[in-house]
């Protein structure tokens, strides 16, 4: 099979604040020209992502000055120009790596990363907020459906794919997402931190980390530590989040605001420092595309808890441990359980070395392949 000549990179949606999105896009992006020898690459951005690309972007980025990258430009900039762009720059295959893309088949070869499908269930949401989650699912599942490859990041976001949106599954390619390496701690003094985000060092800590949108279950995980007896409690820190948090009045109805930390978003230093004094990182998670903070954790040798699903065993695998976070008790009881367990040096390498396993190196080599395939599927 040929390499494509030219790939035009949709990314519009690109602003500095999508999370995981954004984390595939900076870790892929300076890596595949490696995996793709004699092809060419040229972006279209928005003007808030063209210094975010700028730097990273291994070709010409070309910017859409009148789009700021709102969900509502992203969604018909992706319909209406990405096609014609393509065209006008020669490309032969557009990728589209952060859900969005042409909502119909053009004549230029399309591949679209699909991290999940979480949209779809609009459950526990109400007015605006579940008017835009069915938009979000209406546009990406058609962006998904009229590609030429899905791209995805877990095998159980493929299956997902598969069944709520009745792709083939040999037009579905799975490439697990990769971890960085950490960078060293240069402080982790468990006191200073403590006095830092405003928390009694003494007591054990526990670590979470994720934004506010239903399927994280951060209030679960907050009902959750409300069942431990205060004398065994943890603190347990959340930083991300809006002002004001919207988990603070949660906090405070279950008697939890001396237990319950909320920093908003901190620095890199701060987050590394949190990973190296937490006891135990715990994601409660309903569902994800991957759960790559679960690997974050682990690639650190930090204790993982995760909720017992599908998608986080793939990812955590045996060097984590799991219980069922929509049951407040059992996961309470999880929680207390996990606490106290011995955590020799040799259970954290075990944790490093899996993680380590998840390669961005050898992401960028599988995503080569499948946008090869996406190019071959056209004449």
């Amino acid at each position: 099979m040929s390499a494509p000549r030219r790939v035009l990179v949709d990314l519009l949606g690109v602003t500095g604040n999508r999370g995981g999105t954004e984390t595939y896009v900076r870790a892929l992006l300076p890596r595949l020209p490696e995996h793709l020898p004699g092809s060419s690459f040229v972006a279209l951005t928005n003007r808030v992502g063209a210094d975010l690309v700028g730097g990273l972007f291994p070709g010409d980025v070309f910017v859409q000055a009148r789009n700021s990258g709102t969900p509502r430009e992203w969604a018909v900039a992706a319909a209406t120009s990405v096609i014609p762009a393509a065209r006008r720059h020669g490309a032969d295959l557009i990728w589209s790596p952060a859900n969005f893309g042409p909502l119909r088949p053009g004549p230029v070869a399309r591949a679209v990363t699909l991290h999940d499908v979480i949209y779809h269930d609009s459950a526990g949401t109400v007015g605006v907020e579940r008017a835009m989650r069915w938009a979000t699912a209406q546009l990406s599942a058609r962006a998904a459906r009229t590609a030429d490859r899905v791209i995805t990041v877990s095998h159980a976001a493929a299956a997902d794919i598969g069944r709520r949106l009745g792709i083939d599954a040999e037009r579905i390619g799975v490439v697990h997402n990769g971890v960085a390496t950490p960078p060293a701690v240069r402080d982790a003094r468990a006191a200073d931190l403590g006095r830092e985000l405003g928390y009694d060092a003494s007591r054990p800590m526990i670590l979470s980390v994720g934004n506010r949108m239903p399927h994280k279950n951060l209030p679960g995980l907050l009902r959750a530590l409300a069942t431990i007896s205060a004398a065994e409690r943890p603190v347990l820190v959340i930083p991300g989040g809006s002002e004001p948090d919207p988990l603070a009045a949660e906090a405070a109805h279950l008697g939890l605001s001396r237990d319950v930390v909320l920093p908003g978003w901190v620095s890199e230093d701060t987050l590394e420092r949190l990973y190296a004094a937490a006891r135990l990182y715990v994601c409660p998670s309903l569902d994800e595309g991957f759960g790559l903070p679960v690997l974050d954790a682990l690639r650190r040798g930090t204790p993982v808890l995760a909720n017992d699903v599908a998608v986080l065993r793939e990812v955590g695998g045996s060097v984590a441990s799991y219980a069922d976070a929509t049951d407040p008790l059992r996961f309470g009881e999880a929680i207390g359980r996990e606490l106290p367990r011995d955590d020799d040096e040799a259970t954290r390498r075990a944790r490093r070395e899996w993680a380590a396993s998840f390669s961005w190196d050898a992401a960028a080599e599988a995503t080569a392949g499948h946008l090869v395939a996406a190019r071959n599927t056209r004449p």
